[in-house]
């Protein structure tokens, strides 16, 4: 078995390969340099940024994977009553969470009804016929949600296109696996523990599945000794304060699993599970007071 990996969108990334041939890890490099060059936001040159550069009301043609992100990211935004927003960028800036940087001062509420005003997926105008998005106010999309997530689903298709067929493929605790290991045995993953959490420990096989994870306990900022979390309420445009301290979604494609489990993170302890469980999504949710939350798609799996 082959172990391969690096740095890439801020974290890392890793993939444990049956049967690999000479040159995998540079073809699986070209692929998440592709992402890269097309979602991220902290490159000046990527589509993404110069769609956010450019003038509002104006359409931009956007490459057939940018298109397929933003197609999923808004198709969760609908589902999810706007829990999940591909077109937050000016509000994740405003918060010290996007490309410009941290801030450690909290905006005040004028500046967030603003961003909530003129920015969103509802100042998005999208065609997908003819591959172009165009732009309103202050929209800025920002894929930090679920750009991830389809770059694990990438370099799983760069790998199945060599013809393998038994793979695991990480980036930054986001997941998916395909066939065996060379003993016979599943991928299994543990799920990220959550630091200060009385949670039992949860393992999963990722037999043709993706798992992703949504935290608050990733990145925040303390002001005045309370802490706000990176993971935004498009909502609202405040930061996550609901008790859901994790929530982890197995699905076919890592993409999704990635967008729900924000969604799902945002919408909170009732509304999560209640949605879950309509989308026949494989959910588990942690709070902080321990309480674990399995929705019956998961269920069925275990048993």
């Amino acid at each position: 078995m082959t172990s391969i990996g690096g740095a890439t969108m801020g974290t890392r990334w890793s993939a444990r390969i049956v049967g690999a041939p000479a040159g995998v890890q540079a073809g699986s490099e070209a692929v998440l340099a592709r992402v890269i060059s097309q979602m991220s936001q902290w490159e000046p040159g990527s589509n993404l940024s110069r769609f956010n550069r450019g003038a509002p009301g104006t359409w931009r043609s956007l490459p057939p994977e940018f298109n397929v992100v933003l197609a999923a990211g808004l198709q969760v935004a609908e589902a999810s009553g706007g829990a999940f927003d591909p077109a937050m960028g000016a509000l994740a800036e405003l918060w010290g969470f996007g490309a410009s940087g941290r801030t450690d001062a909290v905006p005040d509420a004028a500046r967030i009804a603003e961003a909530l005003r003129l920015g969103g997926r509802s100042e998005i105008e999208y065609d997908p016929l003819l591959l172009r998005a165009r732009r309103y106010g202050r929209a800025a999309l920002d894929f930090s949600g679920i750009a991830k997530g389809y770059a694990v689903d990438a370099v799983a298709a760069h790998l199945r296109g060599l013809g393998l067929a038994d793979w695991l493929v990480e980036i930054g605790g986001e997941l998916r696996g395909s066939g065996i290991k060379p003993d016979g045995q599943p991928w299994w993953v543990d799920l990220e523990a959550v630091p200060g959490v009385a949670a039992a420990p949860f393992r999963v096989a990722l037999h043709g599945l993706a798992v992703a994870t949504s935290g608050d306990y990733r990145r925040y900022f303390e002001v005045d000794g309370r802490r706000y979390a990176h993971t935004l309420d498009p909502r609202t445009g405040m930061p996550l304060d609901n008790g859901v301290v994790a929530v982890s979604v197995l699905h076919g494609e890592c993409m999704l699993a990635d967008a729900w489990a924000t969604a799902l993170t945002v919408l909170g302890p009732e509304a999560g599970p209640a949605l879950g469980e309509r989308e026949g999504l494989a959910m588990r949710m942690v709070t902080r007071d321990g309480r674990e939350v399995l929705s019956p798609a998961l269920v069925a799996m275990l048993e």
